[in-house]
């Protein structure tokens, strides 16, 4: 599912105009990336949570070349899906898609 799909998904459901829909998922998403930016963590249950972690920096490698390369340290979102999510995909039948 796109974002567009997603407020498409909104408008119809909540029989709001798309304008409306995409301004309620804008604005959900700026408010997650603000907390995850202050480094809160986010919890909703029935789906999961997203953390931020941190990640030390180190060396590694080019792939193509070969040569080292340094990875300053970074901060990362971080999605751990909640038991009802998981169970819900899990038990949905599988789509193959060939």
């Amino acid at each position: 599912m796109t974002k567009s799909e997603l407020i498409d998904a909104v408008a119809t459901r909540t029989n709001i105009t798309k304008s409306r829909a995409e301004l309620v998922v804008n604005c959900i998403f700026d408010a997650m990336t603000d907390a995850l930016r202050r480094g809160e963590g986010i919890e909703i249950r029935g789906l999961g949570s997203f953390t931020v972690r941190q990640y030390k920096p180190y060396n590694g490698r080019n792939p193509r070349t070969g040569e080292p390369v340094h990875v300053a340290s970074k901060r990362l979102p971080f999605f751990k899906v909640g038991k009802e999510l998981k169970e819900m995909v899990n038990d949905s039948p599988s789509q193959d898609k060939s």
